[in-house]
């Protein structure tokens, strides 16, 4: 079962049961993924300028947190999917 880079209207995790990743969800999931973590390096960088910035307002750090927070989450669900998926692979071999 491999954990999906979203979860339901509930909030509840999404998985995908398919040995193939080429279908079409499969490749949905990866295209979702990568654009999750090039958010993130953004998101990061963004970060970064706001905290080295002194003159930076409450308001910009609130914001440039918020965002981290939400990236972090989205980046952390895409390796714990990776990590399963791997612990897959390695109990077929």
């Amino acid at each position: 079962m491999r954990l999906l880079p979203w979860t339901g209207t509930d909030g509840k995790p999404c998985y995908l049961s398919t040995d193939d990743p080429d279908s079409l969800l499969s490749r949905l999931a990866d295209d979702v993924e990568a654009a999750q973590l090039a958010s993130a390096e953004q998101v990061l960088a963004g970060a970064k300028a706001v905290l080295g910035d002194p003159k930076a307002g409450e308001r910009a750090v609130r914001f440039a947190l918020t965002r981290a927070v939400e990236s972090l989450g989205d980046v952390l669900r895409v390796a714990v999917s990776r990590s399963r998926e791997g612990d897959v692979r390695q109990s077929r071999t």
